[in-house]
């Protein structure tokens, strides 16, 4: 597996996913809506992509003669209701079909992991598009790997651990967790898995 899109490629962990897809040699498309976004020290050595992932040509575009994606969609900590997550899943699973893509691996929210009225009330209306985003994933018939991380810190990577069905601690570092998601996609022990992460340190 060399070739690979990342959707969601400048947010905070979307940035590390790239890093560490580069830093793997892999060949690396990043799907984003600002170009200006991504660092000087990685332009030159990806390809980017311009669009906006609720416009299905777009998606379409860009998962053409791709191996696998990575799904890193956030909304910049609006915790409003929004249905972005799930429109967007909904448009790369149907471009990976389309194009006969097999592997996706999609960040989600340890939330999920909670029964309902258990997730803080600020935190409902965006957990209930994960909801939709992950029943996508999970019926998509593609090779998933749904990630449920806990809080994202901005701290060292220092390697994962990873529970199946489960959150194994309450920490992951935005570096541990990019790496996961693009690791994950050559890895078939994780396929058709929900995975719980947390950093070892």
């Amino acid at each position: 597996m060399s070739n690979i899109a990342i959707f969601g490629a400048t947010g905070m962990t979307g940035l590390c996913a790239l890093k560490a897809a580069v830093e793997k040699g892999l060949t690396v498309r990043a799907f984003v809506r600002d170009p200006a976004k991504v660092p000087d020290n990685l332009r030159s050595r990806v390809e980017i992509v311009v669009g906006n992932v609720l416009n299905d040509a777009d998606v379409l575009k860009a998962v053409e003669g791709m191996d696998a994606v990575a799904v890193v969609l956030g909304t910049n900590n609006d915790l409003k209701a929004t249905t972005d997550l799930s429109v967007g899943m909904q448009n790369i699973v149907n471009a990976m079909k389309h194009h006969n893509v097999p592997v996706v691996s999609v960040c989600l929210s340890a939330f999920l992991f909670y029964d309902v009225d258990k997730v803080p009330p600020v935190f409902k209306e965006l957990n209930a598009d994960h909801q939709r985003e992950f029943d996508i994933a999970k019926g998509s018939g593609l090779k998933y790997i749904c990630v449920l991380p806990p809080h994202i810190a901005d701290q060292p990577k220092s390697g994962y651990i990873i529970e199946f069905d489960k959150s194994p601690g309450r920490v992951v570092s935005k570096y541990d967790l990019g790496e996961f998601l693009i690791d994950s996609l050559s890895k078939p022990e994780y396929y058709e898995k929900v995975c719980g992460i947390m950093s070892k340190n």
